[in-house]
Order: structure tokens, then sequence, then C-alpha cells
């Protein structure tokens, strides 16, 4: 059972401006995971941040599942080891990620732009990847560029 407590906190932190949001999660010592300051409040990100807040100084790899990310400028973000099962990002962008290891199991990735990502070692089972433009994909076998490219991925060759 989680504490009205911590829910109360996170709506708090969630209805807060960005700078107000990164001075807390460097009070915390978690201000790598800037991410969370872009975050819009609703019933999915308060789940989320609710994992971030609870117990900061645990935090290893960024656990994000079922977070709405949607419509997000994330360029350079490091989601290493991340949990992105479920995750809405449709729309978004997120050049240049560090990806690596991440899993995208049922993640919605439509019309989003991972130009430049690094994404050695991720899972792609039933992503939704419509018009998701990967650019050169960094890190990605064969078999996945082929798989993302047959469920409607975008793979640009830059010169």
């Amino acid at each position: 059972m989680v504490s009205n407590n911590l829910r109360n906190s996170t709506i708090q932190f969630l209805e807060q401006s960005p700078q107000e949001r990164l001075q807390t999660l460097k009070q915390l010592g978690i201000a790598r995971y800037d991410f969370l300051t872009k975050m819009r409040l609703n019933e999915a990100n308060i789940i989320c941040v609710m994992r971030f807040l609870q117990n900061p100084t645990q935090l290893k790899f960024p656990n994000l599942i079922g977070a709405d990310l949607s419509g997000l400028i994330l360029d350079e973000v490091n989601f290493i080891r991340g949990n992105l099962s479920e995750v809405n990002l449709r729309g978004s962008r997120l050049i240049n990620a560090d990806l690596i290891f991440a899993n995208f199991t049922r993640a919605d990735l439509r019309n989003a732009n991972l130009s430049g990502a690094t994404l050695n070692q991720t899972v792609w089972l039933n992503a939704f990847v419509e018009g998701c433009e990967f650019g050169e994909g960094i890190g990605l076998t064969q078999y996945q560029r082929d798989d993302l490219r047959l469920r409607g991925a975008k793979f640009t060759v830059t010169s």
C-alpha cells in the first residue's frame, strides 16, 4: 500500500516548475534524472515518479514502466538499462540518447525520433514503431532493423 504522503508529495513535485523540480532532484541526489522536470502531471506519471521519490538512494536504473513521455524533447537522455515497458514516447525526440539495454516492450514510439541513439541490446517486443525515425540505428542487429522496418519504422542514412 502506497502512502498518501508519498502520492501527495509526488503530485506537489509534478505541479512545480521545471526549475523547482530540478532543485528538488538535486537535494535528493538524483539530478541525473532531469527528464523528470519535463513530465506532465497525470496518473501514469504520478505512479512513475513515486518510484523515483520513494527511495532515491537506491536508484540504479530508470524504471519508467507505463510513464507518459509523449511529445517531450529528451535529446541525449541516459536511459541505459531503463525499463521503458508500456511507456508512451509517441512523438518524442530522443536524438543521440543512450538507450543501451533498454526494454521497450509494448512501448509506443510512433512518430518518435531516435536518430543517433545508441540502441545496443535493446528489447522491442510488441513495441509500436510506425513512423519512428531511427536514423542509422546505432547498435541494432540486422534482425532488429528488419523487424522494426516491417512494423513501420524509418531508417535514414545521413551523409
